[in-house]
């Protein structure tokens, strides 16, 4: 995989204008920045499930690497914009709180086509994410960084659909099993590592973590950035890994159902916070 063309000396730090940017914007951020700096456990993880993959090892490696530098990226954007958030501190908190088991040799999808699977979706949604923060912030930096993170997640989701096709020719999972896993990544999409992030970012120190309210908290805010041509964009990547076609009639409903989806989550969430 071809290395990231940036590196965070080349943002445009001295451009930053506090009074452009979403005090809400900033506590999803600051969540961000603790999930993408975490990239490299998953990289050790990966490289576990692939270990007689010496190809494959190399590029969850560099993946790794620039999740790292994503994360590094937007800590260093929270710091400047709130002196009080310190990225080192707050993963740590992250880390003691949430984790996973990053020595397992066996993939949790079955087989090394549904981790492939799972990892394109999970770029699919960060590159559409970070693209749908950029179209909606008028700050100049974060527009600037969101836009290389948006590019770097879109060419890794293209790393790891390539390793896929590979192994689908071995494994040979029909549209129905990688429709399956695909929703099951989307739906943990909501699960414990985002509210327990946004919780470790942002919450005082004597905060007692609750799973349904900090999920409930970074929900309203993060899925609010998204518009239709975002969600359109999810449905066709997650189509092309289920083997379908995109941009016919089936991905024009989905994908008006994804959207109606998200805007329903978003006033329960608004709903349960009043």
């Amino acid at each position: 995989m071809k290395s990231s063309h940036w590196t965070i000396a080349d943002l445009p730090w001295d451009q930053f204008e506090v009074d452009k940017l979403d005090p809400e914007t900033l506590k999803v951020i600051k969540a961000a920045s603790l999930v993408e700096y975490g990239g490299g456990k998953y990289g050790h993880y990966l490289c576990n499930i692939f270990s007689d993959d010496p190809l494959f090892q190399q590029a969850a490696r560099n993946w790794a690497v620039e999740e790292v530098q994503h994360g590094e990226a937007l800590g260093r954007y929270a710091e400047l914009a709130d002196p009080t958030f310190n990225l080192a501190a707050a993963y740590a908190r992250f880390e003691q709180g949430y984790g996973f088991d990053i020595n397992a040799v066996e993939s949790v999808r079955g087989s090394r086509s549904g981790e492939l699977i799972a990892r394109c979706i999970v770029e699919t949604g960060t590159s559409s994410y970070y693209t749908a923060i950029a179209d909606a912030t008028e700050e100049p930096v974060l527009k600037q960084i969101c836009r290389q993170i948006a590019a770097d997640e879109l060419r890794h989701f293209k790393l790891f659909y390539t390793h896929l096709k590979r192994y689908l020719s071995r494994e040979e999972l029909s549209r129905f099993e990688r429709m399956r896993i695909v929703l099951g990544r989307m739906r943990e999409s909501e699960d414990d590592e985002l509210a327990f992030a946004y919780y470790a970012a942002n919450a005082p120190a004597d905060a007692i973590y609750r799973r349904e309210k900090y999920a409930r908290s970074y929900m309203m805010r993060a899925y609010r950035f998204y518009q239709p041509v975002h969600m359109d964009r999810v449905v066709a990547m997650a189509f092309k890994v289920c083997g379908l076609r995109p941009h016919s009639v089936w991905h024009g409903m989905a994908s008006r159902a994804a959207w109606w989806a998200v805007n329903r989550r978003v006033q329960a969430a608004a709903k349960a916070a009043a």
